[in-house]
């Protein structure tokens, strides 16, 4: 006996491979993150530390935008992976400048190691600030407001428009069914 044909999706099939995909990539970045040396951000380079940042942020921003936008229009692609795998940046890109930024005394005592600013990154995204690491320096608030300012634009944004199209499909799916049914 065949399988029947999967459920098309705005006219393409999911496929397992973007599952695959979907799952593995984030998985992967985040395993890179915590093998990779990031001693060289820091006080001891501030303007690579800023540099690497600013450009990065800057760059998730336009890309995040630009998936966005292919989203909610409903280009082909994968543009809700590229938001997913963007969003894991950030995470990563938010948790590498609170870590790098830890080594400046005063600014943020609580955070030593990855898994620190990991926890603190999630924990300022999801807004839910248990308080056991606190920002003290003028600029570990900054990155701070920073970050939430980020998320409430720009990743918000993203999962919007990821929200919308999944509704659209389900809608589409609904009416097929209703029709043949």
């Amino acid at each position: 006996m065949s399988r029947p044909p999967e459920e098309p999706m705005h006219g393409k099939a999911v496929r397992p491979l973007a599952w695959v995909i979907a799952l593995g990539l984030p998985v992967l970045l985040f395993a890179a993150w915590f093998v990779v040396p990031l001693g060289v951000f820091g006080p001891h380079h501030p303007t690579l530390s800023w540099a690497c940042f600013g450009l990065s942020l800057v760059g998730v921003a336009i890309t995040l935008l630009r998936q966005i936008q292919q989203e909610v229009i409903g280009e082909r692609g994968h543009p809700a992976l590229v938001i997913i795998m963007l969003v894991c940046f950030s995470i990563v890109l938010f948790a590498t400048a609170y870590l790098a930024m830890a080594r400046t005394p005063g600014e943020f005592p609580g955070i030593s190691t990855k898994v620190d600013s990991l926890y603190f990154t999630v924990i300022t995204m999801a807004t839910v600030g248990y308080g056991d690491i606190v920002p003290t320096g003028q600029t570990a608030r900054v990155l701070v407001m920073v970050q939430i300012l980020y998320t409430l634009v720009f990743l918000t944004a993203g999962a919007t428009a990821i929200n919308s199209r999944l509704r659209r499909a389900l809608e589409q799916r609904a009416d097929r069914r209703r029709r043949h049914g």
